[in-house]
């Protein structure tokens, strides 16, 4: 009588798996979800000790970023450019106008709209803040070049990305 316990048997025909990880499709190494989101968990991990001396968090710090790129501008515009919905904004926004770095008021030319603008003291942590990519660049031990090459290789991945989305294809 056979046994309930199938583990000693043999594999089924066609499932061994190469004998070289690099030959293996569904090697854990050789999947490019898996090595984004160790690389994203890591470097947003080392970002924490360089934003803890500004009283950011990497979310918050974000925020900050597409602020000082341009303001005033509507939460709706902001979640575009940062990829976010409101629901996950809108606990962010509130953490950063409670420490006085932006404001948030009604738009005056769309009153649906709420316009998020930086404050003088969020201003001037752009200027402590100018420091953290070359920071940032020394603690992961790249050159603003190799950065330049992700950043690059990265917004094809996102733009690919989003567009399967949208079109409902798998990417």
């Amino acid at each position: 009588m056979a046994s309930p316990d199938h583990r000693d048997a043999a594999p089924a025909q066609g499932t061994v798996p190469p004998q070289d990880p690099a030959d293996d499709p569904l090697a854990l190494s050789n999947q490019l979800c898996f090595s984004l989101s160790v690389a994203s968990r890591m470097v947003v991990h080392s970002y924490r000790p360089v934003l803890e001396p500004l009283g950011l968090t990497h979310p918050q710090y974000l925020v900050m970023l597409a602020l000082w790129d341009r303001h005033p501008r509507t939460v709706k515009d902001l979640g575009e450019d940062l990829m976010q919905d409101s629901a996950t904004l809108s606990p962010l926004l509130k953490r950063l106008e409670a420490r006085g770095l932006i404001t948030r008021e009604r738009d005056p030319g769309n009153e649906r709209a709420l316009a998020v603008t930086v404050t003088p003291e969020g201003a001037a942590l752009r200027e402590r803040a100018v420091q953290v990519p070359e920071e940032m660049m020394q603690r992961l031990r790249v050159t603003a070049e190799q950065v330049q090459r992700l950043n690059e290789e990265m917004h094809l991945l996102i733009v690919t990305s989003k567009e399967n989305a949208q079109d409902g294809t798998r990417a």
